[in-house]
């Protein structure tokens, strides 16, 4: 099911003992265009700490989003690595919070999940007890400015460059709810065409982003964007709509 960061955004997370915060924003991976953690305001239980929760935690189905079920505990969350949210979060970041839950490294697999389509935690499985040389080795591995975490919050208004001159502004994000993988850029065309619509643009079809420049670049055209199918916010966003969308711009789908 599509669903999008703004109706994720407020939704209350609730743990197995009670609740945890409210979503502020999603972290999503701008590799594979994926969001990889929801960044949830604990308010004054942990004193206005914010948290990270990844969609391995979550329960499914996501339902109607006003509230988010995981599979974690207070304690859990309150003793999870302390990560700053206003800094942006590295690769050693990630892996000291994929750690501390016991969940799998996503990147250098061949999947959105490193080895799966989906955010599923594998069976434990026996291992070998890990030495101080193999783990300082494995940190080694990743350099600590590695980073690919983008914030929602942050891209959100980043303007969007056709062949031929800007066609709005991002608006928000769609994403599949089982896979966690961005679909669309809802953009928000008002910035150059009066009384105009919100269209999607695929994140397949985007070239490459300047994030120093925060600017989104396509080779799609105004035109093709002016007759493009409107985008609905309150509407179902269903595989009949993604059909037209993609037949307006003479492209395949992503489920073909």
């Amino acid at each position: 099911m599509l669903n999008s960061i703004s109706h994720v955004q407020g939704a209350t997370i609730t743990a197995t003992d009670g609740q945890i915060g409210h979503v502020k924003e999603a972290y999503f991976d701008d590799q594979t265009w994926t969001i990889r953690y929801l960044v949830v305001d604990t308010g004054s239980w942990l004193s206005g700490r914010s948290v990270l929760i990844s969609p391995y935690s979550v329960k499914q189905p996501l339902g109607s989003v006003k509230n988010i079920d995981v599979s974690l505990t207070q304690k859990q969350v309150e003793n999870s690595p302390n990560i700053d949210t206003h800094e942006p979060v590295s690769r050693r970041h990630e892996r000291d919070y994929l750690n501390y839950y016991a969940y799998p490294e996503y990147w250098g697999g061949a999947d959105l999940w490193g080895m799966g389509p989906y955010p599923l935690v594998p069976a434990a499985l026996p291992t070998e007890v890990e030495t101080q040389v193999q783990s300082a080795l494995r940190e080694e591995e990743v350099p600590p400015e590695d980073v690919h975490l983008r914030s929602s919050a942050s891209v959100a208004g980043y303007d969007i460059q056709a062949t031929d001159d800007s066609i709005g502004h991002v608006k928000d994000f769609v994403f599949d709810d089982e896979t966690w993988a961005v679909r669309y850029l809802v953009v928000d065309t008002r910035n150059w065409w009066p009384g105009g619509k919100k269209v999607l643009v695929a994140t397949r079809w985007i070239d490459r982003i300047d994030w120093s420049d925060k600017t989104v670049y396509t080779k799609l055209t105004r035109e093709q964007i002016k007759n493009s199918p409107e985008y609905d916010e309150a509407g179902e966003l269903n595989r009949d709509y993604e059909k037209r969308l993609h037949d307006a711009y003479g492209r395949q789908g992503y489920w073909d």
